[in-house]
């Protein structure tokens, strides 16, 4: 039999195969002498026939215009639980969509409308024939079944159409028109075998382009180039742009005539993105150029959803920027939304960077504008502002804080030029939001009398929850962690189980001599702020505890069987060293002050560098802990913190209150007589519970005391970012890290050394995660420096990049960016954890030398 035959009769018994029972209908009775051919006679007709289609045997029944004798005809066939295979034609009608007396056997079978005949010999000859050739074949209405079953016996084809197939290797016309414009090895063969003709016929054909007889191949590519990249870019314009500058500037040239010689033209243009990507940035470059198109002439917002050219790109995130300014958010979100995997974006990691700080600006403005939204309907219970501030779902407005330490931690690395009114402008948003916020919290506060009912105040959290949990257990104390790194780090527990994160209301004022003394055993009952000997400090069951020193000698008295730990030191140790140090330890206090060291005592870039690290090392901490056998742990902090972009402006610095001054910090004075300033508040120390005469003046919004210094960070007062505290409780897994898969990722890079702050590699699913059947993987991609992680996952093209966290599936590759965040490493290795178990799926086989500046 002749190939349409074989080919009709494989669909037809695949759908047997399936279903045992196949109802076929013909409007036009198209496959009647196919039917006729099955049964070795002109005239088909009568009671079911055995006959073979393809590989199966079947009962044909031929329809008659009796739907009753139909039904009838096939009823002993088709009774049983395993009915025979059957085929129902029925040619000459279309299927009645409210039913038919055939309508059990299309539901227990199936039914097969067929496409045209016509469409059927196209997709047989398409397998020797180009779709040119097939136009030209096909294009004639009178064409018979018997017409098409002599084309797909003709074993020569024509002369035209064997050619572009001989030297290509397929059939596919957009295929050789994008292999022909993207690459010039096939010029010669070509050329030798007079197949330019149909080169060009193929072209006008499907694009709709006449390229001239008399022209080189070259020049032809040039042109077909040019009309497929400006088309596509023409196609693209929004509403604006289509009687813009744009289109005046593409005026020469021609557009294609039909919708599908447009849909031709984009197809061809997006396949030499994919498959030709150097070339496409070649010509793309130089049609740019040629046709006058730049940021300068053309306006973002009259771009389409496609970077054809390289100035759309840059166009569109200084729009971005230009909106951002204006406080139009939204706008600019969905302006980038088909932006950020452009081609032009993924050519260079600058400019990823450079989305990536249009992107996080935009998420910052768009929380903002949420939170002050609810802000705007708060009331002046104070419990309420804390509910919301720590809301999960994604409404929280602890968001906008991570949002912003997100945005100020990747402005600190990047070294493209960002525009200066979008990042003025976004800072503004965030002071504004915070400074309203802080300013209805701490009128509910003090109208409350400085307590919040119904949320854990800080100095019971060692009577309820440290006291509470099996020993041995991690205590872990974090200086001027807020609640949002809190919940960052709840995310980077992934050794952990029964991980639990709940706010605390930390002491006033929120500074670390209070805040780490109200975390100690016995501050539930006689916790108090005090003075002693021109001394300022806290004071647990009467004894004074005004440092560091005199806190550990106060917890080892009060604590057998507890050792006290810097968290370098647990990084620092090997499992065997630190199982020593820990010995029999019932409570493991560990103690981190980078934040606030960060914050206090270096540079606001270098600041944003340190604390970056800090959840990443807490995690690593705790994995420490529960491979030595410590299965409990409770995560809390001092106070958290305020860190703006700059210091307060002049206008935002007020005087202190003068009289006899204890202590002064930016964010609260302590000490006795002296004046209110406006814009603060004054409390006494037994309005906050204390058995103190000391008083205590704070900012009401987001401004500070004249005290000295020149920092971003503060602490010290009532806001909620200073007084909401996380509370983490977590079970360990005594079993460490899970075990390391071979060849369960593959990792690439293109460069020897670093050599730059930002660099990309490359990462892939391998072994058994490559198989495309398999789920998406989360993976932790990391920078180390001997055990110390020194750069972070900044941006991933191809994959969803979520706090360090970056979602792989099968068969994807994505490019990661990242940014070091130490400067003085000599060397690197790149390491990929599994995010849920820790488990090492790669790690770099050597060194990688860091040469900054090179």
């Amino acid at each position: 039999m002749h190939p349409l035959h074989q080919y009709i009769a494989g669909q037809i018994s695949d759908r047997v195969k399936e279903r045992r029972v196949v109802v076929m209908y013909d409007k036009r009775g198209e496959l009647r002498p196919f039917f006729a051919e099955l049964v070795n006679t002109p005239e088909i007709g009568g009671g079911p026939v055995a006959v073979n289609c393809g590989p199966r045997k079947v009962f044909l029944y031929v329809f008659d215009g009796s739907f009753l004798k139909a039904r009838l005809a096939v009823e002993d066939l088709t009774s049983e639980d395993q009915p025979n295979d059957v085929v129902i034609y029925i040619p000459g009608l279309d299927r009645d969509a409210k039913g038919s007396l055939l309508m059990e056997l299309e539901k227990a079978g199936t039914v097969y409308q067929h496409p045209a005949l016509k469409m059927l010999a196209r997709l047989v000859l398409r397998k020797r024939f180009t779709d040119v050739a097939l136009d030209e074949m096909l294009k004639s209405d009178s064409l018979t079944y018997a017409d098409f079953a002599r084309m797909t016996k003709d074993e020569t084809g024509t002369e035209g159409a064997s050619l572009l197939k001989s030297i290509f290797g397929g059939s596919d016309t957009l295929a050789i028109l994008t292999t022909w414009i993207g690459d010039t090895d096939k010029d010669g063969e070509l050329d030798k075998k007079g197949a330019l003709g149909e080169l060009r016929a193929a072209a006008l054909a499907r694009l709709g382009l006449t390229l001239p007889a008399d022209g080189t191949i070259d020049r032809m590519r040039s042109i077909s180039a040019r009309y497929v990249l400006a088309n596509e870019f023409r196609l693209d314009l929004g509403d604006q742009g289509r009687n813009g500058p744009a289109a005046t500037l593409l005026k020469n040239v021609p557009e294609p005539g039909t919708a599908d010689q447009q849909k031709a033209a984009r197809e061809v243009a997006k396949r030499l993105r994919e498959r030709h990507p150097k070339a496409f940035e070649v010509l793309a470059d130089g049609i740019q150029s040629e046709l006058g198109l730049s940021a300068d002439t053309v306006d973002g917002r009259q771009l389409g959803a496609i970077d054809t050219f390289r100035f759309e790109e840059a166009a569109v995130v200084a729009t971005c920027f230009d909106l951002i300014a204006e406080e139009k958010f939204a706008e600019a979100s969905g302006l980038m939304a088909s932006r950020e995997e452009s081609f032009w974006v993924n050519l260079d990691v600058g400019r990823k960077t450079v989305w990536a700080v249009c992107r996080l600006m935009v998420d910052l403005g768009l929380v903002a504008a949420s939170a002050c939204e609810t802000i705007a309907k708060s009331n002046g219970n104070p419990s309420l502002w804390v509910e919301r501030y720590v809301s999960t779902g994604g409404h929280g407005w602890y968001l906008l804080d991570h949002a912003q330490r997100r945005l100020e931690g990747f402005l600190a690395t990047v070294e493209d030029p960002i525009e200066e009114r979008a990042v003025a402008k976004i800072r503004a948003v965030y002071e504004n939001a915070v400074r309203r916020m802080t300013d209805g919290f701490v009128k509910a506060f003090q109208k409350s009398d400085w307590t919040v009912p119904g949320v854990l105040q800080q100095t019971r959290i060692w009577s309820d929850v440290v006291a509470s949990r099996p020993v041995p257990v991690a205590y872990l104390l974090v200086d001027a962690m807020r609640y949002e790194m809190g919940q960052e780090l709840v995310g980077r527990l992934a050794l952990a189980t029964e991980v639990v994160i709940r706010p605390a209301i930390a002491a006033l004022p929120s500074i670390t001599p209070v805040g780490m003394a109200a975390l100690l055993p016995g501050a539930a009952g006689t916790f108090s702020v005090v003075t002693s000997k021109g001394k300022f400090g806290a004071s647990v069951d009467g004894e004074f505890l005004p440092d560091l020193a005199a806190r550990q000698k106060f917890i080892k008295s009060r604590v057998p069987r507890l050792v006290d730990l810097e968290l370098d030191e647990v990084l620092s140790s090997n499992p065997k060293a630190l199982q020593k140090k820990i010995g029999e330890a019932k409570i493991v206090v560990v103690r981190s002050s980078e934040i606030d060291g960060a914050g206090e005592n270096t540079s606001t870039f270098y600041a944003r560098r340190i604390m970056d690290r800090v959840v990443e090392d807490l995690a690593r901490c705790l994995q420490r802990l529960a491979a030595v056998g410590i299965g409990e742990a409770v995560i809390t902090a001092d106070h958290g913190h305020l860190f703006f972009a700059e210091d307060r402006d002049p206008s935002m610095r007020i005087d202190a209150p003068g009289g006899e001054t204890v202590d002064l910090h930016r964010r609260c004075w302590i000490g006795r007589g002296g004046s209110t300033p406006p814009g603060s508040v004054r409390v006494s120390g037994p309005k906050l519970g204390y058995n103190s005469d000391v008083e205590f003046a704070f900012p009401t919004s987001t401004a500070v005391f004249k005290s000295g210094g020149d920092l971003a960070y503060h602490h010290g007062g009532p806001s909620i970012q200073e007084l909401v505290i996380p509370v983490i409780t977590a079970k360990l897994s005594g079993a460490g890290a899970a075990k390391p898969e071979k060849n369960a990722v593959t990792v690439a890079h293109d460069f020897d050394a670093v050599t730059n702050r930002i660099f990309t590699v490359r990462i892939e699913l391998g072994g058994a995660s490559k198989n495309l059947f398999e789920n998406a993987r989360k993976l932790r991609p990391l920078v180390l420096s001997g055990d110390k992680p020194v750069a972070r996952a900044a941006i991933a093209t191809g994959a969803a990049l979520e706090d360090g966290s970056l979602t792989l599936g099968p068969g994807v590759q994505a490019n990661v960016a990242f940014m070091l965040t130490d400067d003085q490493v000599k060397t690197v290795r790149i390491q990929v954890l599994d995010a849920e178990t820790d488990a090492v799926l790669y790690l770099s086989p050597k060194d990688i030398p860091v040469r900054l500046g090179v």
